[in-house]
């Protein structure tokens, strides 16, 4: 068995509402008027009331190159990465020797060594942990790094492993495009780090842990690799993000959940929580129907949207987060779900401990 000991996040401390990230928008792409005509309505439409940004603003408008970016990404990723670990250790009284193993995930923006391995020269971790770097899970890695992690822990139950997400989603910025997939990106996406400490059912800390990873199920969609993701150039990182792809879930998704759910003898009704990544409005609305909730029924997934953007497999990290705090005794049963590139899918199930 594997337990979900705690989840802390950290942020980059440029902080803006979005009427703000409005209007320096307007200033950069002046002389795009088709940009300028929608830009509003689109920006007001993915209800995002505000985003932590690794950078200041307009920053964002002088890069030259993809080697900037990158350089910047991986500067402000070690800050919050670093700021996440330390506060994870310091509140569940461990050190870092303590810990087993380290995952690691981000898709935007890279590094070789990967993450992990730059902060054991700041964190002093045992030289003989073992790194699994994740790469190109997009929005779903949040939910399926948890799964990877719980499932390694049935072989090491002895272990704490730490699963640690870092998104800086807007150094992708592509000032160039004012493509309606950029428009959107530049109004949705947010950033952060998130950090899960998780353990074996033979660690001290399995006892108390809020909760109990059960089973997980992974699903790929054929042929819709064109639904999100990112094309690489010489500027990074584009986003692409198909217009349908709220459609695109709510054709996909019903069978494996059905099947999901039937495979451990269970029926939505025995849901008592859901955390689901808020890819966006559409794809909330979808998940609502899916789970056969009410309008705003993924009412935590609404909440970080609405604080923090899409901040891409950190969200689901943070609703998580979110759900254990806000958890009432009645509840026993938890799902999460986050869908990626691929077209993919990743629910995770759980038992409130």
């Amino acid at each position: 068995m594997s337990f979900v000991v705690d989840i802390q996040t950290a942020f980059p401390k440029n902080y803006y509402s979005q009427e703000r990230l409005i209007e320096e928008l307007k200033v950069a792409w002046v002389d795009f008027p088709k940009a300028l005509q929608r830009i509003d309505g689109i920006h007001n439409n993915v209800l995002v009331d505000g985003r932590h940004l690794a950078l200041p603003v307009k920053d964002y408008f002088s890069f030259k190159s993809f080697t900037e970016k990158n350089d910047a990404f991986i500067k402000c990723a070690l800050s919050v990465a670093e700021c996440a670990v330390n506060k994870v250790l310091r509140e569940n009284d461990l050190e870092p020797t303590d810990i087993d193993a380290i995952w690691s995930n981000t898709v935007t923006g890279m590094m070789i060594p990967s993450i992990e391995a730059r902060l054991m020269n700041k964190i002093n971790f045992r030289t003989n942990i073992k790194r699994v770097p994740l790469f190109g899970l997009g929005c779903m890695a949040g939910a399926a790094g948890i799964n990877r992690v719980a499932e390694y822990l049935r072989s090491y139950p002895k272990e704490a492993v730490l699963f640690l997400s870092v998104e800086l989603c807007s150094l992708t910025f592509q000032l160039d495009d004012i493509s309606p997939a950029n428009l959107v990106s530049t109004g949705l996406f947010g950033d952060g780090a998130a950090v899960v400490l998780m353990v074996g059912d033979e660690h001290p800390k399995a006892k108390g842990a809020p909760l109990h990873w059960k089973d997980s199920s992974s699903i790929f969609f054929k042929d819709t690799e064109s639904v999100m993701g990112w094309d690489i150039g010489e500027s990074g990182l584009k986003i692409v993000l198909n217009k349908n792809v709220a459609e695109v879930a709510k054709q996909n998704m019903p069978i494996p959940l059905q099947a999901f759910l039937e495979r451990n003898d269970l029926e939505l009704k025995n849901i008592d929580s859901f955390m689901a990544h808020p890819g966006g409005p559409k794809i909330l609305e979808a998940m609502e129907g899916l789970f056969n909730l009410g309008e705003k029924g993924l009412n935590l997934s609404w909440e970080s949207l609405r604080e923090k953007g899409n901040m891409s497999s950190v969200s689901v990290l943070d609703i998580i987060k979110k759900t254990i705090e806000m958890r009432k005794n009645s509840e026993k049963i938890a799902l999460s779900v986050a869908m990626g590139p691929g077209f993919s899918a990743e629910f995770g199930l759980f038992e409130w401990n």
